[in-house]
C-alpha cells in the first residue's frame, strides 16, 4: 500500500510539474520570439523553418532604429512621463482615498460613486474635449500634456480606498487624542502600513501611462516628444516594415516594465488581496 501511495503522490508531483512546465514555456516563448527577432534580419521572421537562434543583427537592428526613431531620445520622455505620473498620480489617489475611506462629509458616496462610474465612460469619448482644452492653453506637445489628462486615475482611487478601509480606525482616534495632526497621522502612521497597495498600484499606473498610445498621438505634434507606443507605431509601413527594428524596439520597451514589476512583485500580490479580502 505504501509503495502504491508513493507511486500515486510522485505521479501527481511529475503530473503537476509537467502542466506547470508547459505554460511557463507558453508564458515565455513569446518574450524569447521577440528577442530572437531583435538579433535577426526581418527577413528572418518569415523564414521556412523558423530561426529560434539569436543572429548577428542586434547592433544593426538598434543602429537603424535609433537613426529612424532616435530610440534613446523616446527611452528618455517615455521614462520621464511615466515616471512623473506614477508620483503624481499616486500621490493624489492616496489622498483622495483617504479621504473617502476615513473622513465622513456630506456627499461623500455620492461623489465616489460618480468617480466610479466615469470608468464607464469611453476613453476615445474624452479625447476630443482634451485635445481641445490643451490647445487652448498652448500646452500640446509638453510633458504637461502627456501627464496631466489622468492624473486623477478612477481605479487607483478604488483600489486605495479598499486598502484605506481596512486599517483600524480607532489607531487614527488614539492619534488625534495624543495631538497629532492629520498629515503627520497619513504621512507616518497610515501610509507605512500601506506598502503593499501603494506597490500595487503603482504597477497599474506605471504600466496604464507607459502602454498609453492613443492620447500621445493625438497630443505630440514632433518626433522629438515621441514615446514609445507612437514611435513604434511610425515603424510600420505601407509597403514594408523591417520587423528586426520593431523587434528591437518592442524589446527594449518591455525591459522597464518588466524591471519595474519585478521590483515590486513582493508587494503586488498583498496589496491586491488587502483590496479584495479585508
Amino acid at each position: 500500500m505504501k509503495t502504491k501511495t508513493g507511486r500515486k503522490h510522485l505521479l501527481g508531483k511529475v503530473s503537476m510539474y509537467g502542466f506547470l512546465l508547459v505554460f511557463l514555456v507558453i508564458s515565455v516563448f513569446p518574450f524569447y520570439w521577440m528577442f530572437i527577432g531583435a538579433t535577426n534580419p526581418s527577413s528572418s521572421m518569415f523564414s521556412s523553418p523558423p530561426t529560434f537562434i539569436p543572429g548577428s543583427h542586434f547592433m544593426e537592428n538598434l543602429r537603424n532604429l535609433d537613426q529612424n526613431v532616435g530610440i534613446w531620445r523616446v527611452l528618455f520622455n517615455s521614462l520621464v512621463v511615466a515616471s512623473l505620473y506614477v508620483v503624481l498620480a499616486l500621490a493624489i489617489s492616496t489622498t483622495a482615498a483617504y479621504a473617502f475611506a476615513k473622513f465622513t462629509f456630506k456627499g461623500r458616496n455620492v461623489i465616489f460613486t460618480v468617480f466610479l462610474l466615469s470608468m464607464m465612460i469611453p476613453y476615445q469619448a474624452t479625447l476630443i474635449p482634451l485635445f481641445q482644452m490643451m490647445a487652448n492653453f498652448n500646452l500640446l506637445n509638453t510633458y504637461f500634456a502627456l501627464i496631466a489628462p489622468q492624473l486623477c486615475y478612477p481605479f487607483a482611487i478604488f483600489l486605495m480606498r479598499q486598502n484605506f478601509l481596512s486599517f483600524p480606525t480607532e489607531l487614527l482616534e488614539s492619534a488625534r487624542l495624543d495631538g497629532a495632526g492629520e498629515w503627520r497621522i497619513f504621512m507616518q502612521i497610515v501610509l507605512p502600513s500601506m506598502k503593499p497597495a501603494l506597490a500595487a498600484t503603482s504597477i497599474f499606473l506605471f504600466m496604464f501611462q507607459w502602454n498609453n498610445f492613443m492620447w500621445p498621438l493625438i497630443a505630440i505634434r514632433t518626433p522629438d516628444m515621441y514615446t514609445f507606443p507612437v514611435a513604434l507605431s511610425t515603424l510600420s509601413g505601407v509597403s514594408y516594415t523591417d520587423y528586426g527594428q520593431v523587434m528591437m524596439g518592442i524589446t527594449i520597451a518591455t525591459v522597464p516594465i518588466l524591471i519595474f514589476f519585478l521590483a515590486m512583485q513582493k508587494h503586488f500580490i498583498s496589496g491586491m488581496l488587502g483590496s479584495a479580502l479585508k
